[in-house]
């Protein structure tokens, strides 16, 4: 059993969970960083990291990877500790300023606070319900794409009809040989823009796609070969493949956040806007996972949270009255705690 200390435990790695180290940071307290997942980003590593995000302030386009690397970077400006691929099972807390959070592989680490920046919870991928098919997955059989080039010259078929599926379709038709998409309609739940490229590129002989659902699966020599495609009018046609990418969406679980005993509104936690605390004193939830009236769920909105929250704790902690806002620009104090060498003043000298 492992035991460490901090002064504020952040659950989730994602955008939210990352700039929650920084903001921290800026009030002079340490974060340990605990996430299921073996490595940072949430959503955004695990669902589209190479789809480009419009809406993040000063980066007009640029991709979720980049996005996350670039928030790791400015987090590590304060040395946080990571416990990647552990789950957070049970926080105890001993009393009004300190907790106990103790993760499925026995680590406990005892903090004055507990920020929940779990996102939507922890996901896993819809599954392709044909028996024995799950034998090639994270072989031939693929629910999330980390590697491009493992798809190079290779005929792809893409199952689904949302964002992910269009936007890998038109990504992987780039690097594959050849693409097919498969959707059981032609309604889909994507972008128009996206459905759009996706016909032109059809009517160029590009990519096809295909209207119908998976029945059944080809093999030979223990390696994936083909599908079966049903179409509504039951004609069954077989299409050969090399690699399969099943994009049916995620399904988020909250898991242990339910057994927390916090104030929940349809599987989201309830915090007031002043500091963004749950029912419970000294934990605090930011970004996707909390609810209040008027909530968006926007990176940009869990960036607001967590400065909020960051100030809150941080005259928790302190035991003071009002934290002063220091602005990164001119703050000495700010500048000494971030290890910046001179401050704008001396720079200008």
């Amino acid at each position: 059993m492992k035991t460490l200390t901090t002064d504020v435990v952040i659950i989730g790695a994602g955008p939210v969970g990352l700039f929650q180290v920084f903001e921290l940071g800026l009030q002079g307290l340490t974060a340990i960083v605990i996430d299921s997942l073996a490595e940072v980003g949430g959503q955004c590593s695990e669902l589209y990291p190479d789809k480009p995000i419009y809406d993040i302030p000063a980066l007009p386009n640029a991709k979720a990877s980049d996005v996350i690397d670039n928030l790791w970077q400015q987090a590590a400006t304060f040395d946080p500790t990571f416990l990647l691929g552990e789950r957070v099972d049970h926080i105890e807390k001993i009393s009004e300023s300190c907790f106990n959070v103790i993760t499925h592989k026995n680590t406990t680490v005892v903090c004055r606070a507990v920020i929940i920046a779990a996102g939507n919870g922890a996901f896993s991928p819809v599954k392709l319900k044909v028996p024995l098919i799950d034998k090639f997955e994270d072989k031939q059989l693929f629910y999330r794409i980390s590697n491009l080039e493992h798809f190079k010259d290779k005929d792809v078929v893409v199952l689904g009809g949302g964002d992910a599926a269009l936007d890998w379709s038109l990504t992987l038709q780039k690097t594959a040989k050849s693409v097919l998409l498969i959707h059981r309609t032609t309604n889909f739940k994507a972008s128009t823009a996206s459905v759009n490229q996706m016909y032109a590129l059809c009517d160029q002989l590009k990519m096809q796609f295909l209207c119908g659902q998976v029945s059944d699966f080809q093999q030979n020599d223990d390696k994936l070969i083909g599908l079966t495609i049903t179409s509504k009018d039951g004609i069954n046609r077989r299409v050969a493949l090399d690699e399969l990418v099943v994009c049916f969406g995620m399904s988020p679980k909250l898991g242990p956040i339910d057994n927390w005993h916090l104030d929940m509104h349809q599987h989201q936690i309830k915090v007031d806007t002043q500091s963004f605390q749950t029912s419970v004193a000294g934990i605090y939830a930011v970004g996707d996972i909390n609810y209040y009236p008027g909530k968006r769920k926007l990176i940009l909105s869990g960036f607001h949270e967590a400065a909020l929250a960051a100030f809150s704790i941080a005259e928790t902690v302190l035991e003071k009255e009002r934290i002063p806002t220091l602005y990164t620009t001119t703050s000495t104090v700010v500048h000494k705690r971030m290890g910046v060498i001179h401050s704008i003043d001396s720079m200008l000298e």
